[in-house]
């Protein structure tokens, strides 16, 4: 990631990497390159545990994506590793259990980079699981609205 030095860097996290972490790289990706700065952000996503290691987006992930003209690509889920720690800015998860688990494999949170993504929305909430709820629309809409705000958050703290 040497070649990323003066970039945000964003790692977006979920349970197993295959929902909503994808869908928030993903749409992060579209909301940056639709504000004209691609070129000031390294965005990617990552697992909080193994249970999904190598899988792909899962394909109601992907048809959500679909249904809004979000662009994406095929990939594999991967879990965090503790020495990620420093290469990231903010280190984005979807619900407190993520948040429990990232703090856990990171050995704490010095630099105060871990953040629940709907706190940049003003909401103490979680991103709902898609996973258990089947609710692919409600949780593309969180992640979305907490992309949004976290981009606005970016370029306020930028100026």
């Amino acid at each position: 990631m040497g070649e990323c030095e003066n970039l945000i860097k964003i790692l977006f996290v979920c349970h197993g990497n295959i929902c909503r972490s994808p869908m928030a790289e993903f749409i992060m990706k579209y909301l940056v390159k639709e504000s004209g700065q691609e070129g000031n952000f390294f965005i990617s996503s990552a697992a909080a545990t193994n249970d999904d290691t190598g899988s792909d987006i899962y394909p109601n992930a992907r048809t959500e994506l679909i249904k809004h003209n979000i662009p994406f690509e095929s990939r594999h889920a991967r879990k965090i590793k503790r020495g990620e720690y420093s290469q990231w800015d903010y280190i984005i998860g979807m619900d407190n259990e993520n948040i429990d688990d990232i703090l856990y494999i990171m050995g704490g949170d010095k630099d105060n980079k871990v953040k629940l993504l709907l706190e940049f929305t003003g909401e103490n909430k979680e991103v709902s699981d898609p996973w258990y709820t089947r609710n692919f629309a409600l949780a593309y809409s969180e992640i979305y609205r907490g992309c949004g705000a976290l981009l606005k958050y970016l370029n306020q703290v930028k100026e």
